[in-house]
């Protein structure tokens, strides 16, 4: 058996630290970020197919209490059983402010995407079924006899509605 000589063992170490180093941060790092949702433009345009019929909003009611109360709790408040278990905490779907900032089309792709702590429906759930959780989403911030609130507008509509009268 062969023997290493003092240099090379040192070398060794320190590479071994160095690695072990590197991997202690990029860990580190991973847990520690925090990115907002980026939406592509094309997403942010989509328009809901659907309209808040009574039909559409009680399956989006089964849907929710399925697969969303847990976290974002029984009226969207990021209140669930499950809540804080969750870095970043769960969205509170029922700020009107928030919530009018926001296109419809973003709601869609992020109910489709995901983005962790929050799990992809993009296979869990039908096209449509995504929408009518979108329409029961944008109900939590808008509860019966209050003023509905506007979808915020796509850039493209922003600047077409935006344009001067002639």
């Amino acid at each position: 058996m062969k023997t290493l000589s003092p240099r090379t063992l040192l070398l060794r170490k320190l590479l071994f630290a160095g690695l072990l180093a590197l991997i202690v941060i990029s860990v580190g790092l991973a847990l520690f970020r925090k990115t907002s949702f980026i939406t592509p433009a094309s997403e942010k345009e989509r328009k809901n197919p659907l309209s808040s019929t009574p039909e559409n909003l009680a399956a989006a009611k089964q849907l929710y209490a399925e697969f969303c109360t847990n976290c974002h709790g029984d009226t969207g408040k990021g209140d669930g059983s499950e809540a804080m278990m969750y870095d970043p905490p769960p969205a509170n779907l029922t700020d009107a402010a928030k919530m009018s900032k926001v296109t419809d089309g973003e709601i869609f792709y992020q109910i489709t995407q995901g983005k962790k702590p929050m799990p992809s429906f993009r296979k869990r759930l039908t096209e449509e079924q995504r929408w009518q959780l979108v329409l029961l989403v944008r109900s939590f911030a808008n509860p019966p006899g209050a003023m509905p609130i506007s979808p915020a507008v796509a850039p493209a509509e922003k600047q077409m509605h935006s344009a001067p009268a002639h």
